[in-house]
């Protein structure tokens, strides 16, 4: 099976739902920018239950791009020892994208994601998963953060990107209505407001 590689865009992405991880192979670097002095309690924790399988990555100097330099950097080197692996840039840093187009025409196995649970083996899927659907969808929006979608439109495409399955429009409005009737969402005027632990 392919080694699936996490470089996470720590200045740019704070993941709230690192433990997504736990259950699966992969290998994990956190990239940690220079005058970053603090990592939260849960990511720390996280990082612990995975083992050798995680490190950070704390770079030297400071300027424009240097953590995404590092990145890159770090793909080259991992490619260079594993090229049938697969990459996942974890940032919401567009900068990226040229690179992993250049990189995927050479058919290497590479996306950026901007939140950990876009990776496309964690997404839920209805057959193979244990989990409630539900329960993974809140496990998604909290680890979003302050970037949680706002509207009813944002959201609704937001659940459809996490099931491998096709939903039709019926179903993903049935979520939503779910995640209303549980009190976890609240909608007025087409705007949503959450009351999620996280």
């Amino acid at each position: 099976m392919a080694t699936n590689y996490v470089l996470i865009d720590f200045e740019n992405v704070q993941p709230k739902n690192l433990e997504l991880l736990v259950q699966h192979p992969f290998r994990v670097f956190v990239f940690v920018g220079a005058n970053q002095s603090k990592i939260p309690f849960d990511l720390a924790s996280a990082m612990q239950s995975l083992g050798d399988s995680a490190q950070y990555v704390k770079i030297a100097g400071s300027g424009k791009n240097a953590l995404d330099f590092h990145i890159a950097c770090y793909v080259g080197e991992l490619l260079s020892k594993d090229p049938s692996a697969y990459f996942h840039i974890i940032s919401k840093d567009t900068g990226f994208d040229m690179l992993i187009k250049h990189l995927k025409s050479r058919h290497i196995k590479i996306q950026r994601e901007s939140d950990l649970a876009e990776i496309p083996v964690l997404r839920i899927s209805a057959t193979s998963s244990n989990q409630d659907p539900i329960d993974a969808i809140v496990k998604n929006l909290v680890g979003r953060g302050q970037s949680r979608p706002r509207t009813v439109k944002t959201l609704t495409n937001t659940i459809k990107s996490l099931f491998t399955e096709e939903h039709t429009e019926q179903q993903i409005n049935d979520v939503v209505k779910t995640l209303e009737r549980r009190k976890l969402i609240k909608i007025s005027d087409g705007k949503v407001s959450y009351r999620l632990n996280g």
